[in-house]
């Protein structure tokens, strides 16, 4: 590589470092304190709150990473630009499409950085913190099963347990369900089990009876069923809603490219065209970073060197890079509603591409009307 490519290379490099460590700072310390209220609250350890915090950092450092490319370029091309390096390398002859190729592989190397995360270390991230939050919801369950005391786990749900065997057996076993002042539940069984199921803790009520209080109007109607055996999603009663299964996001690209009917029946039935969506919108994340990064430098080329300095280019290159953006936001709405329109997926990719080719064209343009200029002066 040309000592003046490795010298642009280095500039961006040291200025990604600072930026990607600012916002990542900024970013996660966000997300970290409202998830520091959340488990506090429920009576985790301070290990568990630092577990889960790490486990959020690589999907934040996913979609930082791409602004601090861009940050980065900009703020690169201004210094350099403020200090005559970009115009004595432009009267070397190098032309802005030669000045964009380390700017180039600086974005690929961004872009590198952004797959190894969405296809690796995300999903995996996730995954483990599906697993957590379940063990976390299994503990939040058994700290409300204590004997011979009535719990209010949450609002319009009272439990009551007389006592439990030296086996694990709940014996007589009362719940009153209100939170639907409509259609009032009332279970009661001689014995129940707790059990572990993939959405959550789950009671097994024996030999018990329910209570079924509905009204309508002036209207109230009781129905009783008796029952040998119950299943009672008891995680969905203490959280106020049951997991419906796993997340797409929680697997790997290539599982979701063609997903096995285990995949489909652990998310709860989702159609194969919804995980193939997800695995085209991760592809297309990383390509989004060469973009920001070109569109950050391309465009403060244009105009050449100014003593007011190039606010109008860097006020020009936030608003290219906040078109993409929308154009990614929009293109992810629409393949949500149908995923078999996943290939606009790729539309913002190929949009900001055509974006950073104009800008060149339009920064190298000037100095060929120049050059023209002074020919035809010589000539005459």
């Amino acid at each position: 590589m040309p000592r003046i490519d490795r010298y642009i290379l280095s500039q961006l490099l040291t200025l990604f470092g600072f930026f990607a460590l600012v916002l990542v700072s900024v970013y996660w310390i966000n997300r970290a304190v409202s998830l520091f209220d959340d488990l506090l609250s429920d009576g985790q350890t301070a290990l568990v709150v630092l577990e889960f915090t790490a486990l959020t950092l690589p999907l934040v450092i996913s979609v930082v990473l791409p602004v601090a490319a861009f940050a980065a370029t900009a703020y690169g091309a201004n210094r350099m630009s403020g200090e005559s390096e970009l115009v004595a390398m432009q009267a070397a002859g190098l032309s802005p499409w030669r000045l964009a190729r380390p700017v180039l592989v600086f974005g690929v190397f961004v872009g590198l950085m952004v797959a190894v995360l969405v296809h690796g270390l995300v999903p995996m991230a996730r995954a483990r913190l599906a697993d957590r939050q379940a063990e976390l919801a299994q503990d939040v369950t058994e700290q409300f099963l204590r004997p011979g005391t009535f719990q209010y786990p949450t609002d319009g749900i009272t439990l009551f347990i007389r006592d439990i065997a030296t086996d694990g057996r709940l014996l007589d076993l009362f719940i009153e369900d209100a939170r639907d002042p409509a259609n009032q539940v009332i279970y009661t069984s001689e014995e129940a089990l707790v059990v572990r199921a993939e959405t959550g803790p789950v009671l097994i009520l024996l030999r018990g009876m329910s209570q079924t209080l509905r009204r309508a109007g002036e209207r109230q109607s009781l129905a009783v069923t008796r029952f040998d055996e119950f299943s009672y999603d008891v995680g969905a009663m203490f959280t106020g809603g049951g997991q419906k299964g796993r997340d797409l996001r929680d697997y790997g690209t290539l599982r979701l490219l063609d997903p096995d009917p285990d995949l489909l029946a652990a998310t709860g039935g989702t159609a194969a065209a919804d995980a193939r969506r997800e695995a085209h919108e991760r592809i297309a994340q990383p390509l989004l970073s060469p973009i920001a990064a070109m569109i950050g430098f391309a465009t403060l080329l244009i105009g050449g060197y100014s003593r007011f300095g190039v606010w109008r280019q860097v006020l020009w290159a936030i608003l290219g890079l906040i078109v993409v953006q929308f154009l990614t936001n929009a293109a992810a709405n629409q393949a949500g509603r149908d995923p078999s329109l996943w290939p606009v997926l790729y539309v913002p990719a190929l949009v900001g591409a055509a974006m950073c080719v104009a800008l060149l064209w339009l920064a190298a343009r000037p100095r060929r009307l120049k050059h023209g200029a002074g020919q035809g002066r010589a000539a005459a």
